[in-house]
């Protein structure tokens, strides 16, 4: 972790004595915002499937002197995420903010050619997953007056070649979180989302499977596609979680159902490569 980019939070954007869960905090965009929540004040809760990496975010928060733990859950699994959100309640005494960042990609394919299986896994992660997470952090979410940040993407705003499961599960995680802050408001949560655009991570270990020339023009193919855009590059993860870190505290109160687009301004304007 690069201290040295870390600027101290500023007092509207404090977190100190919030609680926060972050899903898929293991690595990539999930791992960047435990440690943002974590530099904000936040004590954190890291989920993922992944053991040793969410092992490693909480001990990465509790050797800056934070306070983290990790607990195993698969977000598809209904009786995971209840167990973990109790047991997050249980440890920390319970719960403000819910990060629903778990998510994959399920590869590339047209849809005719996609099988059932990857599609089903798909919407179960991605979407499925943050259904349960805030059907069960809810009612604490309600009790402190608390957020939900759902970590969407540029793909469920806009169609993109290859990915209609993840498409789809991104845009039923943009009006998901739209539908919730209707219903949530006046019961004080506010429920916002990040659709973050080409960011310098590895989705799923995806490219790191592929061998290093798999990976070489793997991450070539995404800087040309980054480098049409307004910015010209990819965001680093920082960048991203410096967002969701915001939508998580008093600096935001008075956004709910707000869909930020963190992409560099590619949807801003058409891809002329």
């Amino acid at each position: 972790m690069t201290d040295q980019r870390r600027a101290a939070p500023a007092a509207a954007a404090s977190l100190e004595g919030r609680v926060a869960l972050v899903t898929g905090g293991s690595s990539g965009i999930g791992r960047a915002t435990v440690l943002e929540l974590a530099v904000a004040g936040a004590r954190v809760v890291v989920a993922d499937t992944n053991v040793a990496g969410g092992e490693e975010s909480a001990g990465l928060v509790r050797g800056l002197g934070g306070e983290a733990i990790f607990l195993e859950c698969d977000v598809a699994d209904a009786t995971q995420v209840r167990t973990t959100v109790e047991a997050a309640v249980a440890h920390c005494g319970g719960l403000d903010i819910l990060v629903n960042n778990a998510g994959i990609s399920g590869g590339a394919s047209l849809l005719h050619e996609l099988d059932l299986e990857t599609w089903d896994q798909v919407m179960a992660v991605n979407l499925r997953g943050s259904f349960l997470c805030a059907k069960y952090a809810l009612p604490h979410l309600m009790a402190q007056g608390g957020a939900i940040v759902n970590v969407a993407s540029t793909y469920g705003l806009v169609g993109a070649p290859g990915a209609p499961a993840y498409c789809a599960s991104k845009g039923g995680v943009v009006a998901l979180t739209r539908q919730l802050a209707v219903d949530y408001g006046l019961r004080g949560v506010r429920v916002n989302a990040v659709c973050p655009g080409y960011v310098d991570t590895d989705m799923g270990g995806g490219r790191a499977r592929l061998g290093p020339e798999g990976q070489a023009a793997a991450n070539a193919r995404r800087e040309a596609a980054a480098a049409r855009q307004p910015l010209g590059r990819q965001a680093h993860v920082d960048e991203i979680a410096r967002v969701i870190a915001f939508l998580a505290s008093a600096a935001s109160s008075f956004m709910t159902g707000s869909i930020v687009t963190v992409d560099g301004g590619c949807t801003t304007t058409f891809n002329h490569g």
